[in-house]
């Protein structure tokens, strides 16, 4: 932001949020609500209207039934997230966070009373959480897996056989989900290439995410659900999102809510009913704008890879829009008069050398990596690789 604020013009894939527009009709929603005079306090959980068409989807597309009295609409997911922790979990109670994590999770966790547990996850199973993982993690003590799928920063995502893997270790055990899927229509095919060695983006083959809730009684059962408007539907400004759980759990989340926020905005809500209103293919341009994205820079990224040495990337994760390549080779060199220690000091030399804002994994539980977020335009995407393969190739000095 200094930089820019002194002329300079920095690259960024920093931000986590789509580059498009919300649709038309989700626009005219939040205008014809205004005009109608839709401008107060609604209900603390949100209004009937939109509650009912969330359940409906959650039935319809995610075989998940709920019921509106399940549904609790909040201000952004990330207080859907804060309520369910704080309704769930406390002092004495440990909470499994799988590593590389978003960077709230373990701080709404001590916010909570309870105890933040990571269980480290690698970069070569393309950070997917492993159920023998989950198993030796589980004590006495714990209250809550949470479950970000697909995943904020790795983009990895976890099929139903893998999900299914995962509750089975659970069963038996006082240990609930959170389940936060706010990526979940973010969900792409495979990363592949032909015998050329061309990434092959001619197939229409589109892939479902499966929700943890979905996958027996036993995990709906224990599962509080996490969704919102934010990422699909490219509404980060509405401030909207949404949680479904047990009916106790709920309506403890809305207790929990009425004293901290009470309702999210009315306009908000009325344009997230014209955003579930929407076609279900409504999205489809934009899905695969994103996939066209992750395929480029990875094709990038494995260029860089194999040019410098100083570089790893993941496998081709499946969701979302980041990627999480490890730079750990690069530490120990110099750019200029700045020694490159671990990921944060590796994305200030990055930005001061070349002018482009990387964000350092230390943030999110991977010391070692930086995000990548390619929700951005063709252009900056190639700026900013081009910036990145130069840095990498002809910045760095190690000391022999």
């Amino acid at each position: 932001m200094q930089l820019r604020e002194a002329g300079e013009q920095v690259i960024s894939l920093s931000v986590g949020e789509p580059d498009f527009m919300p649709d038309a009709t989700v626009i005219e929603a939040l205008r014809d609500a205004a005009i109608k005079g839709e401008t107060r306090y609604t209900a603390v959980t949100g209004t009937d209207a939109l509650r009912t068409k969330i359940a409906e989807y959650l039935t319809e597309q995610k075989g998940t039934v709920y019921k509106a009295s399940d549904i609790v609409v909040s201000n952004g997911a990330k207080q859907a997230v804060y309520e369910s922790i704080l309704a769930l979990c406390g002092p004495g109670d440990e909470v499994l966070i799988p590593a590389p994590y978003w960077v709230s999770y373990p701080e709404i966790v001590k916010m909570s009373g309870a105890t933040p547990i990571f269980i480290e996850t690698t970069l070569e199973s393309g950070y997917k959480l492993q159920p023998a993982d989950v198993k030796a993690a589980l004590t006495p003590k714990t209250k809550m897996l949470i479950l970000c799928n697909p995943c904020n920063p790795t983009g990895a995502c976890l099929d139903a056989d893998e999900l299914r893997c995962i509750a089975k270790e659970l069963e038996g055990t006082r240990c609930w989900v959170l389940a936060d899927e706010i990526y979940e229509q973010l969900y792409y095919a495979s990363f592949q290439k032909n015998q050329q060695d061309v990434v092959d983006t001619s197939s229409t083959k589109k892939e479902t995410h499966t929700s943890f809730a979905a996958i027996s009684p036993d995990a709906y059962a224990r599962t509080v659900t996490i969704n919102g408007f934010s990422k699909a539907y490219a509404m980060t400004g509405f401030r909207l999102g949404y949680l479904a759980a047990p009916a106790p759990v709920a309506a403890a989340c809305g207790k929990i809510q009425g004293q901290i926020t009470s309702c999210a905005s009315s306009l908000a809500q009325a344009a997230a009913i014209a955003a579930l209103n929407l076609p279900q293919d409504a999205l489809d341009p934009q899905v695969a704008e994103f996939r066209r994205r992750r395929d480029y820079v990875l094709t990038r990224l494995e260029k860089i890879a194999s040019l410098t040495g100083t570089l790893e990337c993941p496998p081709a994760p499946k969701g979302a829009f980041y990627l999480l390549p490890d730079i750990s080779a690069a530490f120990g060199a110099t750019v200029g008069n700045r020694h490159i220690s671990d990921s944060t000091t590796f994305c200030a030399a990055l930005l001061e050398a070349r002018k482009l804002a990387l964000v350092p994994g230390d943030a999110f539980g991977a010391p070692s990596a930086i995000r990548i977020s390619y929700a951005a335009d063709q252009t900056t995407l190639e700026k900013a690789m081009d910036a990145l393969e130069s840095f990498l190739t002809s910045d760095l000095v190690f000391s022999s």
